[in-house]
């Protein structure tokens, strides 16, 4: 860095030392020389502040766009799936449908208001209607993709997605690790319901991103998502005339 410099300022003492014993015009070589000083404030402004700012603005979108795809994928496979199956165990399942079940052109506010609620909601899963068995054998077809998301780096930065991931795993973990689900003493069983509600909760939220998400930059998923969500009585993709 140090010889590049003195290379540089070398070459231009030299070039404007050559200017001078050719047209003898020491008044236009320094006047010259003041001049790019005066506009080099300038230029490190520009190049420094706002062309980086640009590239960071242009990078953080990129990332972000190759975190969305990979939440996509997560709700695509397992996620969508497992936010039915648990609004299924519990009583107050109709409230969560009235409050995020997804509408057309859901605005601003809307999703505010959604985020709102999953923040506030008091999960009551019901220990009677859980099928732990169904869980688990959910969980287990789609270990693979879950550790393969945990390891993949451009997840770093979003924490609320990768608590969520590290939810699901830690619940896999409890549910493979018993014998048998049937049948397990109340203090396993409640232990058991607040991981699941962990998950739940987390992946409420992450829903209502991901929705916010296609709604902004894939109208046509959002649409699909819209026919086919969980939190209906009648999902269907099928588009009826």
């Amino acid at each position: 860095m140090v010889v590049s410099g003195i290379i540089l300022i070398g070459a231009s003492a030299i070039l404007y030392m050559t200017h001078y014993l050719v047209f003898h015009d020491s008044h236009y070589v320094f006047s010259y020389m003041l001049l790019h000083l005066a506009f080099l404030p300038l230029e490190v402004f520009i190049v420094v502040v706002v062309i980086e700012r640009l590239l960071e603005v242009q990078q953080k979108t990129a990332m972000l766009n190759k975190m969305n795809m990979v939440i996509g994928a997560f709700f695509t496979e397992i996620g969508t799936a497992l936010l039915g199956e648990i609004t299924a165990y519990m009583d107050d399942a109709e409230n969560i449908k009235v409050h995020l079940a997804p509408r057309k052109a859901w605005s601003e506010k809307d999703y505010k208001d959604a985020l709102g609620f999953a923040d506030s909601i008091e999960i009551n899963i019901n220990p009677e209607k859980m099928n732990l068995n169904v869980l688990k054998d959910m969980l287990d077809s789609k270990k693979d993709l879950v550790l393969t998301l945990l390891a993949n780096p451009n997840l770093l930065e979003h924490e609320s997605f990768t608590g969520l991931l590290w939810a699901v795993f830690h619940l896999m973990e409890e549910l493979d690790a018993r014998k048998s689900l049937d049948d397990l003493p109340r203090a396993d069983s409640a232990h058991i319901t607040n991981d699941v509600k962990r998950v739940y909760i987390r992946l409420l939220k992450e829903w209502i991103l991901y929705l916010k998400h296609l709604e902004t930059r894939y109208p046509y998923m959002f649409s699909f998502v819209l026919r086919t969500h969980p939190l209906q009585d009648n999902p269907c993709a099928t588009i009826e005339d």
